[in-house]
């Protein structure tokens, strides 16, 4: 499940970096090109610059040997052609091979080994990354820190988020991946696909139906992502409209790099006007700590049941984020969900 960072785990990196910067330095000059994982470029390559937040990205040559880190750069890569040598980890909704189940699913069906799996986030092992000789690292959705990337770039040219961890939207992230991969042209029709996998799927039915998409990171919290965060976009993509007062939350309770506003549960009644409430919990304890609070209980969405919130982790992972392998996956799943609560909504 993708997740701001307020409700992704949080733990200290306790890489030796000083082992990794030697290794990395003394390998990265080693060439990969014994993987069968190639780009489907056309060999005319011309190098390309890509500047991020956190530095800029020179890649000489046409990448061979990815490696991807925080979430859907791995499936963007796929889908312009290119399997990763290797990629950030994500036990959260993968299945029992480890990985995440589209992913899984595409790479068996093209024949292609499946990415290396590496630790990530807080404890990311620069040690495994230096042992892939990687020849790109994308990373433009993620939360990457200055120092790690730092490290990445001595390894091979990484590429990081436009402006701030986890907030770019997935047009942009798709664009990037495209560009740094020599495949722009090829990225852009993945975004015209998913548009058009969209309006197949937008049901006129919703467009008066107002929802909020909320999540807690514990007892006596709330809070709410705004309408461009990725899985709020996926769920107005379908014909729902985004509850009004989120914008004015905005204003408020701005978390700055999660997309969201923490609002904090005593503010649970700004969120009355709200047909349908969107939402997961990390595990069936939480959700019935979650719901067994008066104040959570009392949102009208919570108390009428007309809930969207789903106990499969996989699901929630992949409608958490739009990419070109995520969204065929979800669509076919949310419709009857969103369905049966709308139909709960209105018998109260």
């Amino acid at each position: 499940m993708t997740t701001s960072t307020a409700t992704r785990p949080h733990r200290r990196w306790r890489s030796a970096l000083a082992i990794a910067f030697t290794a990395s330095m003394a390998l990265s000059a080693c060439s990969g090109d014994d993987d069968e994982n190639t780009s489907s470029g056309n060999g005319d390559w011309e190098p390309v610059t890509i500047d991020s937040a956190l530095g800029t990205a020179t890649i000489e040559e046409e990448p061979e040997r990815i490696v991807t880190l925080g979430q859907g750069s791995t499936e963007t890569a796929i889908a312009l052609g290119t399997t990763p040598v290797g990629m950030e980890e994500y036990t959260w909704g993968a299945d029992d091979s480890g990985y995440l189940p589209w992913i899984q699913e595409e790479v068996t069906e093209r024949g292609d080994e499946l990415p290396e799996l590496f630790t990530g986030a807080t404890e990311l092992d620069i040690e495994a990354i230096v042992e892939l000789e990687p020849d790109l690292i994308l990373a433009p959705w993620s939360g990457v820190t200055q120092e790690q990337y730092d490290l990445l770039s001595d390894i091979a040219p990484t590429v990081a988020y436009p402006e701030q961890p986890w907030t770019t939207e997935w047009e942009q992230q798709i664009e990037i991946i495209g560009e740094a991969m020599g495949q722009e042209e090829e990225a852009q029709g993945l975004i015209d696909d998913i548009e058009s996998q969209f309006d197949e799927a937008r049901n006129e039915d919703y467009e008066d139906v107002t929802f909020s998409y909320i999540y807690n990171t514990g007892p006596g919290t709330l809070g709410v992502f705004y309408p461009e965060e990725q899985r709020v976009a996926m769920v107005s993509e379908l014909g729902l409209t985004p509850d009004p007062v989120v914008e004015e939350l905005r204003a408020d309770y701005d978390e700055p790099g999660t997309q969201s506003a923490l609002i904090g549960l005593e503010n649970a009644d700004k969120l009355a006007d709200s047909d349908l409430i969107f939402t997961f919990y990390m595990d069936e304890a939480n959700r019935e700590e979650t719901e067994s609070q008066d104040l959570y209980a009392s949102i009208p969405a919570i108390e009428n049941d007309a809930v969207v919130a789903s106990e499969d982790q996989a699901f929630v992972t992949a409608s958490s984020m739009i990419n070109p392998l995520t969204v065929p996956w979800t669509l076919e799943r949310y419709q009857p969900m969103i369905d049966e609560a709308i139909e709960n909504a209105e018998q109260n």
